[in-house]
C-alpha cells in the first residue's frame, strides 16, 4: 500500500491558503496587521524551508505548523522581561485592599448563560470594545483561555509562563472586564 506523497506549489500559496491562514491567525491574535505579517512571514519561512518538506503532511498542514510557531513566538515577544515583572505585582494596587486577592472578590466564571447573552450585538460590541481596552497580554490570555477555550497548560508552554502566573493574569482582565462592562454597559 502507498502512501501519497505531498509536494509543494509555492506559486499558489496565496490563492490557495492565504485566507485560511489568516483567518486562523485573527482568530488567536486579533489584530488584522499582525496577522497580515505573521501570514506573509509564514510564506516567507516556507520558501526557505521548501528542502526540509518531506511530503507526510498535506502543503497547508505543512503551513500551518510554521505559522503555529510564528504565532507562538509573537506570544513570547509579548512576555519578555518586562511583561513577566509585571504578572508578579499585586492584584490590587490601590485603595483599602491593596495587595490582597480576596477570594470573594475574584470575578466568577462565565458561564453558557453569559455566551447565550453575547449574542446580543450590543453586548457582544460592548464586551469586545472592553476586550481590546485591555493591555495586549491580558487580552491574549484572557482570549485563548476564555473565548478559544485553550488548556491551561497549553497556553503557559505557549506563553512560556506558569500556571499561577496565567490565573493572575485572567484575574486581572476579568476584574478589569467587569469595571469596563459596568462602566459602559451597565449603566446605559
Amino acid at each position: 500500500m502507498s502512501t501519497k506523497k505531498h509536494t509543494l506549489n509555492p506559486e499558489k500559496w496565496v490563492s490557495l491558503h492565504a485566507d485560511y491562514l489568516y483567518n486562523y491567525t485573527i482568530s488567536r491574535i486579533n489584530n488584522h496587521d499582525l496577522a497580515k505579517d505573521l501570514v506573509q512571514d509564514t510564506f516567507f519561512a516556507g520558501l526557505n524551508a521548501q528542502d526540509n518538506f518531506q511530503g507526510k503532511a498535506s502543503e497547508r498542514t505543512w503551513l500551518i505548523s510554521i505559522l503555529k510557531r510564528k504565532i507562538i513566538d509573537q506570544y513570547r515577544k509579548l512576555n519578555s522581561a518586562k511583561g513577566k515583572a509585571e504578572v508578579k505585582m499585586n492584584f490590587y494596587s490601590d485603595g483599602e485592599h491593596e495587595g490582597d486577592w480576596i477570594e470573594e472578590r475574584v470575578p466568577s466564571d462565565w458561564n453558557t448563560e453569559i455566551e447565550k447573552n453575547i449574542e446580543n450585538e450590543e453586548l457582544s460590541d460592548a464586551l469586545e470594545k472592553c476586550i481590546n481596552n485591555l493591555p495586549e497580554k491580558y487580552a491574549i490570555v484572557f482570549r485563548m483561555k476564555t473565548i478559544q477555550q485553550f488548556e491551561t497548560e497549553e497556553i503557559c508552554k505557549e506563553l512560556e509562563i506558569s500556571s499561577s502566573n496565567l490565573w493572575v493574569i485572567i484575574h486581572r482582565a476579568r476584574t478589569q472586564l467587569r469595571k469596563c462592562m459596568e462602566d459602559n454597559w451597565f449603566k446605559n
